[in-house]
């Protein structure tokens, strides 16, 4: 959990251009977009029996509540602001083990799939029932998103994808809309050639009008949990390949931190600021076409 006050910190200190706002708190009507009245009430209310809080993995509090809620609240803030500015970033989310009526992995709320429903509500209020705001969930953290891709088995108008360890968590896999499992020990190159592939086909089912990004740091070599072998130079490639994709097509991205479990804290912080940076990086060149487009 340190992760998320030292990855804070460094970005106050070292990344002063950024702009850092409060996470706001997801309510309930946001939050049964994606999940079932029944669940949300047992969350807020502490009602979960001992097998669902076993299978979240840490006790309930008041706290794990509002920050559960938080999580998915600044991810919807992040889409928001994503498709005014061109990218944005949640310092923490990436809850994509929460299914629609359980909990699971350290995932409470599913956020990327809330904020998903959200912004497609907001598009159909703004166009008067129109349903056309495609939403492509690109999953790089290292464990399978057993939970989003359970959430929009049956959603045409979600593309899930995730490239993730094949004996990796979870055990029992859901169906993505492209999953790609790889094996142990995969490398840099390997990886990316990976995810290249990957791109073409999220592209070629659509141009969404938002990418939802979970960028987990535990593909590193150095990560307790991961099993895959990526260096930090190869995990900067992976944010770009997918910040250059995004930018060539002009789609906003809203970017996750999800997974990262270093033997290293670190290192595990590196490599989340890094792609806190990246995203920095790529959202002035979206402000300064959109500005050239305009002019």
């Amino acid at each position: 959990m340190q992760k998320y006050r030292m990855l804070r910190e460094r970005v106050e200190a070292e990344l002063a251009h950024i702009e850092l706002r409060e996470a706001p708190i997801a309510g309930d009507r946001d939050l049964e977009r994606a999940h079932s009245r029944h669940y949300i009430e047992q969350v807020a209310q502490g009602n979960l029996d001992a097998t669902q809080q076993r299978l979240i993995g840490f006790p309930w509090s008041p706290e794990m509540v509002e920050r559960s809620r938080r999580s998915a609240g600044a991810t919807v803030a992040a889409c928001r602001a994503a498709l005014d500015e061109g990218l944005a970033v949640n310092l923490a989310g990436g809850t994509h083990h929460a299914h629609t009526a359980h909990g699971e992995g350290f995932c409470v709320f599913n956020d990327a799939a809330v904020a998903a429903r959200v912004l497609q509500h907001d598009a159909r209020a703004l166009a008067a029932g129109a349903t056309d705001f495609p939403v492509a969930i690109v999953d790089l953290d290292v464990h399978q998103g057993n939970g989003t891709a359970s959430i929009f088995c049956d959603d045409p108008t979600v593309f899930t994808l995730s490239l993730h360890g094949e004996r990796n968590y979870p055990f029992h896999k859901a169906r993505s809309d492209l999953d790609i499992a790889l094996p142990d020990g995969c490398e840099d190159d390997a990886y990316l050639q990976a995810l290249g592939g990957a791109l073409e086909q999220v592209f070629a089912w659509g141009t969404p009008r938002l990418i939802i990004y979970l960028a987990g740091a535990d593909p590193h070599h150095g990560d307790r949990l991961g099993r895959l072998g990526l260096s930090q130079a190869g995990l900067e490639q992976r944010d770009a390949c997918v910040f250059d994709a995004a930018s060539a097509r002009h789609i906003p991205v809203a970017v996750t931190m999800a997974g990262g479990y270093g033997r290293d804290i670190d290192e595990t912080v590196d490599i989340h600021l890094r792609t806190v940076q990246l995203a920095a990086a790529y959202q002035r060149k979206f402000v300064a076409h959109a500005r050239r487009a305009i002019a």
